[in-house]
């Protein structure tokens, strides 16, 4: 069956105890927060773990950028789809022997010639091409952020970060998401072989 954004929309409202929407562009508090949330909640979600169904690959054209040798001289343009990069790897897969690189800005700096295999999370946009388990995560998501602002009560945030708890536990032991490939963190930054100081 097909699940639509105001489907999603309806079922954090449910995790709330609230009232359903007949549309998106309803004139109606709740549709506006969900609206004004919806969009970043997914992308956000998306890009805090490595969701096996958005990973996707291209083989990049590399740019040599003229910097010289033992450096980062090859530069790759992201996907336009692309969330975040996964780590690199000399084969392009995910036992493959790690190699150098950073990102700045749409591009990725390694220091291996081109064409490179990229894996990445893909920003997916129609709820049909989600695995269920994420869209529990980010039903739960949508719930956590409208809940003070419509309901105004503060037991509504528990309810709903422990929905999310739920599901995200759900997604991990249903290996939805794929180990060792969590959102950026100051040790996957010296893995990943950036080794300046990390924000």
């Amino acid at each position: 069956m097909a699940i639509t954004p105001l489907d999603i929309a309806n079922m954090a409202l449910a995790v709330l105890d609230e009232a359903p929407i007949d549309s998106p562009d309803q004139d109606v508090k709740a549709a506006r927060l969900l609206n004004l949330h919806f969009d970043l909640t997914r992308e956000g979600e998306l890009a805090k773990h490595a969701w096996v169904f958005a990973i996707l690959s291209a083989s990049v054209p590399g740019a040599d950028t003229g910097s010289g040798d033992c450096t980062l001289n090859y530069a790759y343009e992201l996907p336009a789809d692309c969330i975040r990069p996964l780590p690199l790897t000399d084969n392009g897969e995910p036992d493959g022997v790690p190699i150098s690189w950073r990102q700045e800005a749409g591009l990725i700096y390694s220091d291996q010639a081109g064409p490179l295999t990229l894996r990445y999370i893909a920003n997916l946009t129609d709820p049909n091409d989600w695995d269920v388990l994420f869209t529990e995560v980010l039903v739960a998501a949508l719930a956590i952020k409208i809940a003070h602002p419509l309901t105004h009560k503060s037991g509504m945030i528990d309810i709903a970060r422990a929905a999310y708890d739920r599901a995200l536990d759900a997604a991990f032991s249903a290996n939805a998401i794929q180990r060792g490939g969590r959102l950026y963190t100051g040790a996957w930054a010296m893995q990943r072989g950036d080794f300046r100081s990390f924000r």
